[in-house]
C-alpha cells in the first residue's frame, strides 16, 4: 500500500504549485475573470512548463506521463483557480496526438500558440452547445456521428463570450456549418474520443478537490482570526464541525479519484462507474464546501473584497459546463447495474497502491478456511455482529491456530502480522458474518496490558488472554458522563497494598461473558477532570462487582456494571497513578482508527440482491433508474469509506503525524452507514420490514445496528472536534 506520490511527481507538484501560486494569484485571477476568463500569460507559462504535453505520447513530442501526473497538476489548478480550459486542453492535445500526430496544430497547441478545446456532445445531436473555453478557443474537437472533427471557431461562431456565473471563458457555440476537418472515423476513433471525455471527468474532479480544500483552508484561517464574544469563532462547534465534515468529504473525493486511476490501471470492472461517481461526489462536495466556507466569513463572504466568493462561483461553474451533475449518479447506476459499457482511458504508470499485499491475502485465505471448517450450521445460526455472537470454543480454537491476535508477537501467540493484514482479517469476519467484537476489544485491552502492565498482570491476565481463555470489556462511560469519559466519577482509593473501587459504568458490552474490564477511575478529585485519573484491569468475578443487562433495539445486550468496594491489587494498575489520560489516549488511538466500511459494503450488496428479487410494476426493482441511483450512492459511500480507511491504516503504519485520519474514517463511515441504512430500508420496503433470514433481514438489522455506530467508540461530535483541530488547525472546542 502506498499513498505517496513518486519523487518525480512530488517535484512536478512543487514546480506547478510554485508557478501557479505566483502566476495565478488571486489578483491575477480577478483580472482574468473580470476580463475574458482567460489568462494568456498564464497559458503560455503552463506550456513552457510542459503542462499541455503531459498526456501526449513521447513519439508525438510529449512527455508521455500517466493520468495520475495530470491529476497532480489539476489539483494545483483547482487550488489556485487557474483561468482557462486547462482540463480540456490536456485531453485535446492527447486527441490531436492520436489523430494528427505529425500535424502543425499539435505543436502550436503544445506551445500555447493555439487554444484547443473539446465539445462534449455529438454535434449531430447538439449543433448548438456550450463549450468550456469556447470564448477564447481557436478550434474545437468534437464528435460528429461516427467521426471526429476539428471545427474552427476563431472567426466568429460565438467567439465572444457572454457574462456568466463565474466569469469563465465558456461560450455557447453554433458548431453546425463551421469550417471543419475530419480527423478520424470509425469505432476506434469514437472510442478514443469517449476515453478523452472520461479522462476529463477525472481531471475536473481533481481540480474540484483542490479548489475545495483551499476554500476550507481559507475558512479555517479566518475562523482562527475572527473573534466573537471574546474568542475565535473557530472554537464554536457550529463553525468547526461543518468544516470538519467537509474536510473529510473533500479528502474522500480526492482519494476516490486516485483509487479510480489505480483501478483503471489494474483493469477493475467497476472503474467506469467510479469515474462517474468521482465527478459527481467532488462536484457535490465542492458546492457544499464553498458554501460553508463562505458562510464562515459571514457577511464579509458576500462582498467582492473577500476572495472566498471566487471559489464559490467556480466550484459551481466548472462541472456544470458538462451538465447537471446528478446525471453522473444516474450514469454510475447504469454502469453498475444496467450493464452500460464505456470506453476507458489509459491510466499509464501509477505510483499509488491500495493493495493490502501478499501477506494480507494469505492470512485472509487461511482465516476464511478456518471459519469454513469451524462454523457449523448451529454456530452460524447464533452468529451476531455484537458480543452476543461470541462462542468460547471458537475463540479458543482461533487462539490455538494463532489466528486470534495475528498482529501480536509470535511469543504471545501472534504472527507479527502487519497492519494491512489485520485489515484483511476484519473483512473476513464481516464476510463470514462472525462477530469480531470479543477479539478486537480483547486485543485492545491486551495491548494496553503489554504496554503499561506490571509483570504480575501479564502473568495472570495476559497469559489467559493469549490462550483464548479470557475476553475483556471496556469500562469508560458512566451513566452521567456519556462520551465525556474524562469526567469519570468512579473512585479508586488506596486500600492497604491495593485499591478499592466504587462506582458504576454504563455500556460495558460483553461484561456478562468477560473476565476483565479495562476501567478508568478517578484517583484524585481535587484536580481538573483530565488529571487525577488512573486506569486499572479489574477482574469481573471479584466480590462487589455486579452486572445487569441493558437491551437495545439493535438486538444486542450491553450492560451497566456496579462496583461496591471492589478490591484490586496495585499490580493491576496500568501506568502511573493519576496519569490515566496517557493510557487512555493510547487506548482511544487504537479504538478510533476503525470504521464501518465492511458492514457498509455488506449492506450495499444485500440491497442490490434484494432489488434483484423484488418485482416492481412487473420487472425487477434493480431495473428502475431511481433504484440504481440510490444503490450507486451507497456504493460511492462504501468506496470513500474504504479509501479513507486505507489512508488512516497506511498513515499509522508509516508512523506519520496524526492528522485526524482515524477520526475521519470513523466519522464518515458511521454517518454514511446511518444514512444509507435508512435509505436502503426505504428502497426495499415493505420487504425490508421483515426480520426473516437473508438480505431483507440483514437490511433490517443494519438499520438498527447503524443507530449506535455514530455514538459508541466516541460520538461523531467528538470526532468532528478532533478533525477540526488536527486537520484544519482550528482551536480546541472541548474545554
Amino acid at each position: 500500500m502506498n499513498f505517496d506520490l513518486s519523487e518525480d511527481q512530488q517535484i512536478m507538484r512543487e514546480n506547478f504549485s510554485r508557478f501557479l501560486s505566483e502566476q495565478s494569484s488571486i489578483p491575477r485571477v480577478r483580472a482574468a475573470a473580470l476580463a475574458t476568463g482567460f489568462d494568456r500569460q498564464l497559458w503560455t507559462g503552463l506550456a513552457e512548463l510542459g503542462a499541455f504535453s503531459l498526456r501526449v505520447p513521447e513519439a508525438a513530442g510529449g512527455l508521455g506521463l500517466g493520468l495520475l501526473d495530470a491529476l497532480v497538476l489539476m489539483e494545483e489548478v483547482g487550488r489556485t483557480l487557474a483561468s482557462g480550459p486547462i482540463a480540456e486542453a490536456l485531453i485535446a492535445t492527447r486527441l490531436l496526438a492520436l489523430f494528427d500526430g505529425e500535424g502543425e496544430l499539435l505543436q502550436r497547441a503544445l506551445a500555447a500558440q493555439t487554444v484547443v478545446s473539446v465539445a462534449f456532445h455529438d454535434v449531430t445531436m447538439a449543433p448548438m452547445q456550450w463549450v468550456s473555453g469556447g470564448a477564447v478557443a481557436d478550434v474545437v474537437i468534437a464528435r460528429e456521428g461516427d467521426g471526429i472533427v476539428l471545427i474552427s471557431v476563431a472567426d466568429g461562431g460565438g467567439r465572444n463570450g457572454e457574462p456568466n456565473l463565474a466569469s469563465t471563458a465558456i461560450a455557447e457555440l453554433d458548431l453546425a456549418g463551421r469550417p471543419r476537418k475530419v480527423l478520424a472515423t470509425g469505432l476506434a476513433a469514437c472510442a478514443a474520443f469517449g476515453q478523452a471525455i472520461e479522462e476529463w471527468k477525472l481531471l475536473t474532479a481533481a481540480a474540484l478537490a483542490g479548489l475545495s480544500r483551499e476554500a476550507l483552508r481559507l475558512a479555517a484561517a479566518y475562523a482562527c482570526e475572527r473573534k466573537a464574544f471574546g474568542q475565535p469563532i473557530g472554537m464554536y462547534q457550529g463553525i468547526s464541525h461543518p468544516l470538519a465534515d467537509l474536510a473529510t468529504d473533500v479528502d474522500g473525493g480526492k482519494y476516490l479519484v486516485w483509487k479510480t486511476v489505480r483501478d483503471l490501471a489494474d483493469g477493475q470492472r467497476q472503474a467506469g462507474a467510479q469515474i462517474s461517481l468521482s465527478l459527481w461526489w467532488t462536484a457535490d462536495t465542492a458546492s457544499r464546501a464553498v458554501s460553508q466556507a463562505l458562510h464562515t466569513f459571514g457577511g464579509y463572504g458576500l462582498t467582492t473584497e473577500y476572495d472566498i466568493h471566487l471559489y464559490n462561483l467556480r466550484a459551481k461553474a466548472w462541472p456544470l459546463v458538462f451538465g447537471d451533475p446528478a446525471r453522473l449518479l444516474e450514469e454510475a447506476g447504469r454502469r453498475l447495474y444496467a450493464g452500460e459499457n464505456v470506453d476507458l482511458p489509459a491510466a499509464g504508470e501509477v505510483s499509488i497502491d491500495f493493495d493490502l499485499g501478499v501477506e494480507a491475502r494469505a492470512l485472509a485465505v487461511e482465516l476464511n478456511r478456518f471459519f469454513e471448517e469451524t462454523l457449523t450450521p448451529e454456530l452460524r445460526a447464533k452468529a451476531h455482529y455484537s458480543f452476543d455472537g461470541f462462542d468460547a470454543d471458537v475463540h479458543r480454537k482461533m487462539a490455538a491456530a494463532r489466528l486470534l491476535f495475528p498482529a501480536w508477537p509470535k511469543e504471545l501467540g501472534g504472527r507479527d502480522a502487519p497492519p494491512y493484514a489485520i485489515s484483511a482479517v476484519y473483512r473476513v469476519y464481516e464476510e463470514q458474518g462472525w462477530t469480531s467484537h470479543a477479539m478486537s476489544t480483547t486485543s485492545m485491552v491486551g495491548t494496553m496490558i503489554r504496554r503499561f502492565g506490571s509483570e504480575e498482570i501479564k502473568r495472570e491476565a495476559l497469559s489467559r488472554i493469549v490462550a483464548g481463555e479470557a475476553i475483556c470489556s471496556l469500562g469508560y462511560s458512566e451513566p452521567s458522563c456519556g462520551s465525556d469519559v474524562f469526567a469519570a466519577q468512579t473512585r479508586a482509593v488506596r486500600d492497604g497494598d491495593g485499591w478499592r473501587i466504587d462506582g458504576s459504568k454504563m455500556f460495558t458490552s460483553g461484561a456478562n461473558i468477560a473476565e476483565y474490564v479495562l476501567m478508568l477511575t478517578r484517583t484524585n478529585p481535587d484536580v481538573p477532570k483530565h488529571k487525577g485519573l488512573t486506569m486499572f484491569i479489574v477482574p469481573l468475578k471479584t466480590a462487589g462487582a455486579t452486572i445487569q443487562p441493558v437491551y437495545t433495539f439493535q438486538d444486542e445486550r450491553t450492560n451497566i456494571t456496579y462496583y461496591d468496594g471492589v478490591k484490586v491489587k496495585d499490580s493491576y494498575r496500568l501506568g502511573e497513578v493519576d496519569e490515566g489520560v496517557k493510557v487512555m489516549a493510547s487506548a482511544l488511538e487504537l479504538e478510533h482508527g476503525g470504521g464501518f466500511t465492511k458492514v457498509q459494503r455488506a449492506m450495499a450488496h444485500a440491497a442490490e440482491t434484494l432489488c434483484r428479487e423484488i418485482r416492481y410494476q412487473g420487472r425487477p426493482l434493480i431495473e428502475e433508474p431511481a433504484a440504481q441511483v440510490r444503490l450507486a450512492r451507497a456504493t460511492a459511500h462504501c468506496l470513500i469509506s474504504e479509501v479513507l480507511g486505507h489512508r488512516a491504516l497506511w498513515w499509522g503504519a508509516q508512523k506519520k503525524p496524526n492528522m485526524g485520519y482515524g477520526p475521519m474514517i470513523k466519522l464518515f463511515s458511521s454517518e454514511k452507514f446511518l444514512k444509507d441504512s435508512a435509505d436502503l430500508l426505504d428502497l426495499t420496503a415493505p420487504y425490508s420490514l421483515a426480520k426473516r433470514s437473508g438480505p431483507a433481514g440483514f437490511l433490517n438489522q443494519c438499520y438498527r445496528h447503524a443507530q449506535g455506530t455514530t455514538i459508541y467508540g466516541g460520538t461523531s461530535e467528538v470526532h468532528r472536534s478532533q478533525i477540526a483541530e488536527r486537520a484544519l488547525g482550528l482551536p480546541r472546542t472541548r474545554t
